[in-house]
């Protein structure tokens, strides 16, 4: 039983940690381009112009 007191403000102290760095990041804009991400994993603009797909040669 003496395990609660130590167990239930522990969680309750994790709880409010992640939910401020939640805050945090909302407030930072991080989950403003949910998809820029992974459609710039598609973009080939770093290859040189003769290893790209539609390159013809």
């Amino acid at each position: 039983m003496t395990v609660l007191l130590v167990l239930v403000p522990l969680a309750l102290t994790l709880g409010v940690g992640g939910l401020a760095c939640f805050m945090w990041c909302m407030r930072n804009g991080q989950y403003e381009d949910l998809e820029g991400a992974s459609l710039r994993v598609l973009s080939d603009d770093d290859l040189p112009p003769s290893h790209r797909p539609d390159a013809r040669g």
